[in-house]
């Protein structure tokens, strides 16, 4: 990165431009508190230049672009991603503070999910309806075909800037969407960079806006508004819920994050289970929806477990996100590693014991883990969204069920057994968008229905599924010949 801090805007059109609002934003890295840019934010002229832009180009150019166009703008794009990768790279290491190994992996992972957004987009079907299925239908036939919303709205975290815009980007383009991306305050550069590469990839300006700024001025007046035919949004549930309030009659794809559950039973791999949670739990400063939060594990093993948990989460080295070793950087702010502390403090001062970390260090804090954690403070139900995890044992599998949905999360979970009956069983029983047997519930992959129950959110992303949410069925009936009735 430079040594001079540059001037940033937004996106619109295709030209990145000052925003009117006034406003600046200084984006910081949280490792070392530096400013990496200054950005002039939006105000709700230029949100509405946004929404103009996007419409326009939807109606004039994308939804009737022959999907072989749309496929090899997403192709090169990936292309971009992959040939430009340690700028990117350096970008988001700077402005997340996530290791750059998990970087790696995330941009790795944006340009292959590219890939899968354009063979996607090759094989979309409808459906040739029979309508004699009644008498007045004889010499009638119908056409059911999926076609694109419009204006969506991307809103995006800043745990994984990248991967998270690509997640609603790619699909959206495969289907013929225009996208306005919300990216978060922290990570807004990353974001311009993935703008600029779309451009060079070929798509027409106007499909990709990004608009920076605060919510009064940049981002509800973006989700209010009428032309725009969805919101998709990656965050916290006091956000999603201002999304649906705020949204009106539009479609809405909420993923709100969870205070992920994972059991280990007394047939499991004990000691694999210990090395593979601690990683999830802790990986990049726990800063993912999916992390382990909440451990479960049989009495009989509950021993053996904690010995091989602590041993694997105090090797993981933590420091300069830069450092390919550095597994834990820092929290995105020290505001957030505060109020985490706040809650470790609480819970000890309910009776929790603390088995490792449990103290800031290096503009984080140490992995965390809390035993005989009551249900009654912040950690017991709340997500952290950091390197902290509590530990309960259980004895009974039915308890350990109960346990797990009782939560008013239900995003993804883990289940450690060898026993095939009882991994089926809890696949079944626990209440949560996708369970992984024998992993961690961190892991996910770009091919499968990726998306929560009860607060974790509405709606599925994952390549095939989010361009089914983001299209729309439409029907044309045709009378080919006389028929009875109007019906």
């Amino acid at each position: 990165m430079s040594e001079i801090v540059p001037n940033r805007g937004i996106w619109i059109n295709g030209v990145e431009r000052p925003g009117r609002s006034g406003k600046k934003l200084d984006v910081v890295n949280p490792h070392n508190g530096l400013t990496l840019a200054t950005v002039a934010m939006a105000s709700r002229d230029d949100a509405e230049d946004a929404i103009v832009s996007a419409q326009s180009t939807f109606r004039t150019q994308l939804r009737d672009m022959p999907i072989f166009e749309r496929a090899a703008i997403l192709r090169r794009t990936a292309e971009e991603i992959r040939k430009g990768s340690k700028e990117l790279i350096e970008i988001v290491v700077a402005e997340a503070g996530k290791p750059i190994r998990d970087v790696t992996r995330e941009i790795g992972r944006a340009s292959t999910l590219l890939d899968l957004a354009a063979d996607y987009a090759m094989v979309q079907t409808g459906q040739v309806l029979p309508m004699d299925i009644v008498e007045s239908g004889v010499n009638r036939t119908g056409l059911a075909t999926r076609v694109p919303v419009g204006v969506i709205v991307a809103i995006v975290p800043s745990n994984s800037p990248v991967n998270l815009t690509i997640n609603k980007v790619g699909p959206a383009i495969a289907a013929g969407n225009a996208v306005i991306i919300k990216p978060s305050d922290q990570t807004p550069i990353s974001a311009l960079w993935l703008a600029a590469a779309f451009k060079r990839a070929g798509l027409p300006d106007g499909a990709i806006n990004v608009v920076i700024g605060e919510v009064e001025e940049a981002i509800e007046p973006l989700v209010r508004d009428l032309r725009v035919r969805m919101i998709s949004i990656t965050g916290g549930v006091p956000a999603g819920l201002a999304v649906i309030k705020a949204a009106g009659i539009k479609k809405v794809v909420l993923e709100l994050g969870s205070s992920a559950a994972n059991i280990v039973r007394a047939d499991a791999d004990v000691a694999s289970a210990a090395k593979t949670l601690a990683t999830s739990a802790y990986l990049s400063s726990g800063q993912a929806c999916i992390s382990a939060q909440r451990i479960f594990v049989h009495e009989s093993v509950k021993e053996e477990f904690v010995s091989a948990f602590v041993k694997a989460a105090e090797a993981m080295k933590i420091g300069d996100p830069m450092d390919p070793e550095v597994e834990i950087g820092p929290m995105v702010s020290q505001v957030q590693a505060q109020r985490v502390l706040g809650w470790i403090e609480e819970a000890k001062a309910a009776g929790a014991k603390v088995l490792t970390g449990g103290v800031a260090v290096a503009r984080t804090i140490a992995p965390t883990l809390l035993s005989d954690v009551s249900d009654k403070v912040t950690l017991a139900s709340s997500e952290a969204f950091a390197p902290v995890a509590v530990l309960e044992g259980f004895t009974d599998d039915d308890a350990v069920i109960e346990k797990v949905n009782s939560s008013i999360f239900g995003l993804q979970a883990g289940v450690f057994t060898n026993d095939l009956k009882a991994a089926f069983r809890f696949g079944k029983d626990i209440e949560a968008g996708a369970i992984w047997i024998n992993d961690s519930s961190r892991y996910r992959q770009d091919n499968y229905p990726f998306g929560g129950m009860k607060f974790s959110g509405i709606g599925r992303e994952g390549v095939q599924y989010a361009i089914e949410e983001m299209t729309e069925w439409k029907f044309v009936g045709f009378k080919l010949g006389a028929s009875k009735g109007i019906l």
